[in-house]
């Protein structure tokens, strides 16, 4: 898998870091009344200012910055004016970009208060599914015990997988094959060597994981209307265990 390597672990943290705080900011100006739009354009500035482009944005077409999916919107939602934050909301955030060459991509899900009991724990499984399917980045490893690891955790919550789309491989390009299914046997896939560098993303439905695609060609939505939540991190293969590149300051690994 050649192609993993023609990147480096510096110049690969670095463009994850830069959207590790593009995270950050975001998060925290997410409340009642903030139009997505808003979001999408602070997003492009602060790239553009750490000299970095973003990857999404011209991405087979793609209109923005970000995604913004809110609620029932799994992934990919277009930023607009139109759809403002409220409170009761689950919003998740998807953030790339381009960094000489290097690629980083990183996503969460915040809450927009007061939520309820049900939409706070499926953040939490979906957060924590993450971290699971990272503990699996081990060198010697097969690809598959990353996925298998996040279905097995979510699943006993009465959640569901989203099973339509997936993480993947990245690098000197966004998607790099194979791509990273968050369900399915351990044993499968490809071993995991160092200098290899995976977006692990797990997305999780409150209801079936069926999904469909609006009328916009981007937005995915779940198929009954139920909530979903999706958090992303860019994961280096090392002789040491994963390595988090896209960890934001203040987050708090388990």
């Amino acid at each position: 898998m050649k192609e993993h390597t023609e990147v480096t672990f510096e110049g690969m943290m670095k463009a994850n870091q830069i959207v590790a705080r593009v995270l950050e900011m975001l998060a925290d100006m997410v409340g009642p009344g903030v139009d997505t739009k808003t979001l999408d354009k602070r997003a492009e500035q602060f790239i553009r200012d750490n000299d970095a482009k973003p990857a999404f944005k011209g991405y087979r077409g793609y209109p923005a910055t970000i995604t913004t999916s809110i609620n029932h919107q799994i992934v990919h939602g277009i930023p607009s004016k139109k759809q403002v934050i409220k409170p009761g909301d689950i919003v998740s955030i998807d953030v790339g970009c381009n960094h000489s060459g290097c690629y980083g991509d990183s996503a969460l899900t915040v809450p927009v208060e007061p939520i309820t009991a049900s939409s706070r724990k499926l953040i939490d499984i979906t957060r924590k599914a993450l971290y699971e399917g990272i503990k699996k980045v081990q060198v010697g490893e097969k690809l598959g015990a990353v996925g298998a690891a996040i279905e097995q955790f979510v699943l006993p919550h009465g959640f569901s997988v989203v099973r339509e789309w997936a993480g993947h491989f990245i690098g000197h390009k966004m998607h790099l094959n194979p791509q990273i299914p968050n369900f399915g046997p351990a044993d499968w896939g490809p071993i995991l060597e160092p200098g290899m560098y995976l977006a692990i993303e797990p997305m999780v439905n409150m209801g079936e994981y069926q999904s469909e695609i609006l009328s916009d060609g981007w937005t995915v939505v779940t198929k009954d209307n139920s909530l979903s939540a999706h958090f992303e991190h860019s994961v280096a293969v090392t002789e040491d265990g994963p390595k988090i590149l896209s960890k934001r300051k203040n987050e708090v690994l388990i």
